[in-house]
């Protein structure tokens, strides 16, 4: 795990490059404290650059940019290849040489062997640029569910990349505005991709790869994951088993690692079940990083204690009060690499994982969007009733003073954007327009701005799966869980998203996958063997902090702060309780950045 950055550029001093270059992993250094390195290429002005985060061969032969052992191809590397041993295997016995013990250089061996075909091959979570030397090509390639990020600018026949979009900006590659971040992100409460806070920096699609031509300075972007038949399972009983043992393995595989690492514990459904399922693989070495609250209605140490029960190991607690809060937020605020309503929560506990030690954990992200474990997952058929309603009708919602009756005129546009901002949305495009002093056509026009060719189908847990999955965890849950972590020099794995576990799961049929009575009762039987029932039988929480209370007593509650009177009657409608926090902390940042 570890940040990269790179630039290529013909006909540019090599100097001023790799002087670039040498910017963009310093403002990276957070992401990885133990190495620097930088490789050129003068010839075809190419320069790679790396920031490490030792976990994997902890030795100085990990160093990066790294090269095969004949240096017929480069890479800068960030990530883990959970299936690193098995290709090696195969490699070796292929006739591939291998100077490390890295997975790094498994990646390089794959692709000499087999092309871009390799990429599809790979487990785990990455983002990577690939210089072949003999074809004069670089690949930029992304994991297949985007928990990796990167980002890239192509401007007057140069590529820049790099996994934050701070570099970028702090080595003045790209420097200017684009201007629809703030509507978005007052709409979405992200910057969704393939958008970013800078003009013409985008996000690389996940399951993608990059490729750009060295000499005309061309690229495409393609797609490298296999297409796949499904064969619905619809034996309940086969779910089940099939689940438990897949999962299993998903968890054990990684778990590898030459560093310290350990488990995100909750209390809730899909921490508990890591957990549990590590401490299997992990016996007495086990580690648990878990926060409690002075605040019961957030307080879940009671079910963290039930699984501390049932395992062996180290289990770290950490009490979070106002005053912690008080005292991180600026520095959690400078962690962001864009603006985010999400985020404290992986702040505080990636801080903490550093703090007893940590360099990777386990998190539960994904068990919720891949089983039915958010609301919108019962919601969801209302829409296709109100989809039905007349356009004028839906717009007159905008007239209600209560949001989830405003988020309704949403509808009034047919586009599956908005379908999912009735779900998930935080003003409205007029409001919107209201706060940003704009016409409401401009912000409609930047919020539905792609034709909508997106077609779902029917208003049932599938269409909502693909929102919770394509939408809110993509642009909100992993890349801010990747943000905070690495900020905090922590790796964080998510088991739930390993490819093979992900390609069963969508194997199971939709009536045994999504069960309309209870919440992720499919996965919660699957493992009823481990599981206490009181993990599960209670309201969802959801890993929350009770910032509507906390942020009242900062400046985000200031209303001398905002300007403008629609912004000043939302910072006064939240001190009155009568606004979700997430609200007014987007409206802050746009403050704090204007």
């Amino acid at each position: 795990m570890c940040r990269i950055a790179g630039i290529i550029a013909n006909g540019v001093n090599p100097d001023d490059t790799r002087s670039k270059v040498a910017k963009m992993c310093y403002a990276l250094q957070h992401g990885g404290p133990d190495d620097e390195g930088i490789f050129t290429d003068e010839k075809n002005g190419l320069v790679f650059g790396h920031r490490r985060l030792s976990i994997i061969d902890l030795s100085t032969k990990g160093h990066q940019p790294m090269a095969d052992n004949q240096q017929k191809a480069w890479i800068t590397f960030n990530g883990e290849i959970y299936n690193y041993l098995e290709l090696r295997e195969k490699l070796t016995i292929a006739g591939a040489g291998f100077n490390s013990a890295t997975d790094t250089e498994v990646i390089l061996q794959a692709y000499l062997h087999w092309g871009t075909d390799a990429f599809d091959k790979l487990r785990g979570i990455f983002a990577f640029a690939l210089y072949d030397i003999a074809k004069a090509t670089t690949y930029l390639v992304r994991d297949s569910s985007g928990i990796k990020p990167l980002y890239y600018y192509i401007n007057n026949g140069q590529l820049s990349f790099a996994s934050e979009v701070r570099a970028l900006k702090l080595a003045e590659i790209a420097t200017a505005e684009d201007e629809t971040w703030r509507v978005r992100l007052l709409a979405l409460g992200n910057i969704p991709e393939p958008y970013t806070t800078l003009k013409n920096v985008f996000s690389l699609p996940k399951g993608s790869f990059l490729c750009w031509n060295n000499n005309d300075c061309n690229c495409s972007i393609s797609r490298y994951q296999t297409r796949f038949n499904i064969n619905y399972i619809t034996n309940k009983k086969h779910a089940e088993e099939i689940i438990h043992e897949a999962l299993s393995n998903a968890v054990k595989r990684q778990l590898i690692a030459d560093a310290s690492i350990g488990v995100f514990l909750s209390g809730g459904i899909d921490s508990s079940l890591i957990t549990l399922l590590a401490a299997r693989h992990e016996q007495h070495q086990l580690k648990t990083i878990s926060i409690y609250f002075d605040e019961k209605s957030y307080d879940e140490s009671q079910y963290q204690h039930l699984i501390f029960k049932q395992i062996n190991g180290e289990k770290f607690t950490h009490l979070v009060r106002q005053k912690d809060f008080d005292k991180y937020f600026p520095k959690i605020l400078n962690a962001m690499d864009m603006p985010t309503t999400d985020g404290i929560n992986s702040w505080f506990i990636s801080n903490y994982a550093h703090q007893d030690g940590l360099k990777a954990v386990l998190s539960g992200i994904g068990g919720d969007e891949l089983f039915g474990g958010y609301p919108s997952f019962k919601r969801i058929k209302y829409m296709g009733y109100l989809r039905k309603a007349p356009s004028a009708l839906l717009k007159l919602s905008n007239y209600f003073t209560a949001d989830r009756y405003k988020k309704i005129s949403f509808l009034a546009h047919h586009h599956y954007l908005a379908d999912y901002l009735l779900l998930r949305g935080l003003f409205t495009p007029p409001d919107i327009a209201k706060i940003l002093d704009v016409d409401v056509k401009q912000v409609d026009d930047i919020l539905f701005d792609t034709a909508s060719n997106i077609n779902l189908g029917q208003y049932n847990a599938e269409h909502a799966a693909w929102f919770e999955t394509n939408l809110y965890m993509q642009n909100q849950l992993l890349r801010d869980t990747d943000v905070m972590g690495m900020n905090n020099g922590v790796e964080v794995r998510v088991p739930f998203l390993d490819e093979d576990f992900l390609r069963l799961v969508e194997s199971i049929s939709p009536e045994i996958r999504f069960d309309t009575d209870r919440s992720k009762k499919l996965l919660t039987d699957s493992f009823s063997d481990i599981l206490p029932a009181a993990i599960w039988d209670r309201p969802k929480m959801g890993f929350t902090f009770p910032l509507q209370q906390w942020m009242k007593n900062t400046e985000v509650g200031d209303e001398t702060l905002y300007k403008g009177q629609a912004a000043k009657n939302v910072v006064s409608k939240f001190r009155n309780d009568k606004m979700h926090w997430s609200k007014v902390f987007a409206l802050y940042q746009i403050q704090k950045h204007d």
